[in-house]
């Protein structure tokens, strides 16, 4: 598999409780501008509306600006290609307000543009700053290890 885009504020920010894989909806000249690697994950998230799931805020600039007509927009909201079960089971969690459904990565598989979501619950700040304290300290313990 080939990453071609990472949200890594995600993790910091939610606590990921499980993953999945879905397939993403583009046009052709978002096709190419992913694959060369111009897709920005940070501050996405994904909505289900109906039985459908979009992926909203994520930009994808254009591959070659010049040809694209004035209307297009590079952060329109983008539908995820999930099974209807999925879905259900997904909309069935997300009732409860505290879970929340980000995009972790972007890659490639088998030639075809995947995203992994994380099915995660937001983290407060003190648990923010107990996460930054722990990796400090992991940090500082392989230092003095090495």
């Amino acid at each position: 598999m080939q990453f071609l885009s990472e949200n890594r504020r995600a993790c910091f920010d939610y606590e990921i409780l499980a993953t999945l894989e879905a397939g993403i909806e583009l046009l052709g000249h978002e096709v190419k501008s992913v694959k060369a690697g111009r897709l920005n994950l940070s501050g996405t998230h994904v909505l289900i509306r109906g039985n459908e799931a979009w992926l909203l805020n994520a930009q994808i600039p254009p591959y070659q600006p010049k040809n694209i007509s004035e209307a297009y927009d590079p952060k329109r909201g983008r539908r995820l290609l999930l099974r209807r079960e999925e879905i259900k089971n997904l909309s069935g969690k997300l009732t409860d307000k505290r879970f929340h459904l980000i995009p972790l990565s972007a890659y490639l598989k088998k030639g075809l543009i995947k995203l992994e979501l994380g099915l995660g619950r937001s983290r407060k700040k003190e648990d923010k700053r107990e996460l930054l304290k722990s990796k400090a300290a992991e940090r500082e313990i392989r230092r003095a290890g090495s």
